[in-house]
């Protein structure tokens, strides 16, 4: 499902939901084991896990951006920077398995911002891919949903 934008404040919020059938703990492993997040996120590496631990971002090119954890509660939340957004997951128990928030807070839209968009859509529909024991392209995937997410920003600017 395509998240859902809106203005709050000054920023806007990108808030995507999955319902996995996976308990909380195999759902929070998924963010939080290097050896997991490898699976669905190359680029990232938790350092220090807790509030103002830190994540690393490896660009690819031989460097690496730090990214504060700016909210942790074990199994409930993590939340860290990203560039001049925040990226933050939120997990809950359901009788059946797991509800995943994911809400990115949005400063300012940049070029960078549909291609996150669809970055994150795909990456949460990977994590779910993952625990279910399937796999999906993520190439053709994020191209799919790109074309979406630009056409929501349109109506959002609007």
């Amino acid at each position: 499902m395509i998240a859902t934008i809106q203005k709050v404040n000054d920023d806007f919020t990108a808030r995507y939901e999955r319902h996995l059938h996976h308990p909380v703990e195999a759902v929070w492993s998924m963010l939080t084991d290097n050896e997991k997040l490898q699976q669905w996120f190359s680029e990232l590496k938790v350092v220090d896990l807790r509030k103002g631990g830190l994540i690393k971002f490896d660009m690819q090119d031989g460097t690496f951006i730090d990214m504060q954890i700016l909210d942790y509660e074990p199994l409930k939340i993590l939340a860290f920077e990203w560039d001049k957004d925040i990226a933050k997951f939120e997990l809950s128990p359901v009788s059946d398995g797991c509800q995943l928030t994911f809400i990115e807070t949005i400063s300012s839209f940049t070029e960078q911002t549909i291609k996150d968009l669809a970055g994150w859509h795909v990456c949460l529909d990977v994590i779910g891919a993952i625990l279910d024991g399937r796999t999906i392209s993520r190439k053709d995937e994020w191209q799919a949903w790109y074309v979406e997410y630009e056409e929501l920003l349109k109506e959002v600017k609007k």
